[in-house]
Parts: structure tokens; sequence; C-alpha cells
């Protein structure tokens, strides 16, 4: 199973630091949780420290952008070195449009939804993105427990994407730690984004990483 570090909960005075930690310790991604304080009730960052991140690592990054209107800022993040852009089909009403608009700029796409939007809104997509995030948490705060009720939808939209042929990534965030982690993969994803796990006063990045990977083994 892929983990993807999210940034949200670093130390960003030392932030260079401690990517490069995660990239030794083992992560696959760096997930880049954008929020405007509109859609989400929380502001993050932008391109800018998506920039720095994105030249602070070798690996891949995603920007999960959690933002009204996505679409104004997909060149911006192109430009800043993202991988991969994921949008919320709740913020995209011609959700189709959107990814066309992706593609055209050569970015993977991702389609994320909220606790209790139905699987089925993005069902005819499944086939024209490259991945789909469950939300396991209410998003815009870190360190939230993880929703029981989002393991039968994993395995759900599991099933969804198996049924279709369909050969997105099916990630999974929010309230991922050792004691979850194992659940979320049995039920089928395939990527989980991890903050608070990862980067915490109470451990270093390396023992957070080995707690996730000891969780899977």
């Amino acid at each position: 199973m892929k983990l993807a570090p999210s940034i949200y909960t670093a130390d960003f005075a030392r932030l260079g630091e401690q990517i490069q930690e995660a990239e030794r310790a083992g992560a696959d991604w760096f997930h880049l949780d954008v929020m405007d304080g509109a859609f989400v009730p929380n502001i993050t960052f932008g391109a800018a420290i998506c920039r720095a991140v994105r030249e602070s690592t070798r690996l891949p990054c995603e920007a999960h952008l959690m933002v009204q209107a996505p679409e104004r800022f997909f060149r911006d993040y192109k430009e800043a070195g993202m991988q991969r852009i994921i949008v919320h089909v709740e913020a995209c009403p011609h959700l189709y449009s959107t990814i066309q608009q992706l593609r055209a700029l050569e970015l993977q796409v991702g389609v994320a939804l909220n606790p209790l939007t139905p699987l089925s809104a993005v069902e005819e997509a499944l086939p024209l993105i490259d991945l789909v995030l469950i939300m396991s948490v209410e998003p815009g705060f870190g360190g939230q427990p993880y929703i029981p009720s989002s393991t039968a939808r994993i395995r759900r939209m599991r099933a969804m994407l198996d049924a279709l042929g369909a050969h997105a990534e099916l990630e999974v965030d929010g309230g991922i730690n050792p004691a979850t982690l194992g659940q979320v993969r049995d039920a089928g994803a395939s990527i989980a984004v991890v903050g608070s796990a990862v980067f915490s006063n109470r451990h270093s990045v390396a023992e957070g990483f080995a707690a996730l990977r000891a969780a899977l083994a």
C-alpha cells in the first residue's frame, strides 16, 4: 500500500527537512492540502508552498484542492510542479469539463468525495480519472478521528471500480494511523494519506512511518 504524507501537520519552520525525512522513511507521494476558507472552514497555503515542496523532493506531488471553482488555479499548480490535481465533486458542477481541463494540462486527475456525498456522484467519472479519494473525515482540519462508516464506503467504492474495470487508484484521507490503516487497506484502498501519524511532536517522522509499516505487516 502506498503512503502519501500530508504536509498539513508538518513543522513549516523546517518543512524542507521534514519532507526529506519522510522521503528517506519511505513515502510514495506527497499530498498537499490547499484550502480556501470558503469551500472548507480553514485556510492553508497556495501554489508557492507547493512549488517549495516540489523543489525539496524527488517524489511526485499531488495538490488536493479544497476550494471553490478549482479550475481557476489548475495552471498555477501545474507550473508549481504538481503531477496530480484532486478536485472535489461537490465543487465541480460540470465535472466532465473539469476533467478535460486537467487532461489538457497533461495532469493526472483525482476526484474526492466528502463523507456523506453518495458514491454514485462519481460513478460515471471513474473510467475517466486516475484516482478517487474517499474523505474519512470532514475536510478542513487535521487530527480528526476516522469516521467508522468510511470503511464500508471504501469497500463499496472498490467494488464499483472493479465492476467497471476502472484502473483508478483508491485513496483515503482522514484519521489514518496505525489503528485504522489495516482496515482501510483490507477494504480495498491502494493509497492512504497520512498526516499527524507521520508529522507530530510526539515522535519522529521515521518512527511514524515505522509504526504504519508495522501495522500493514
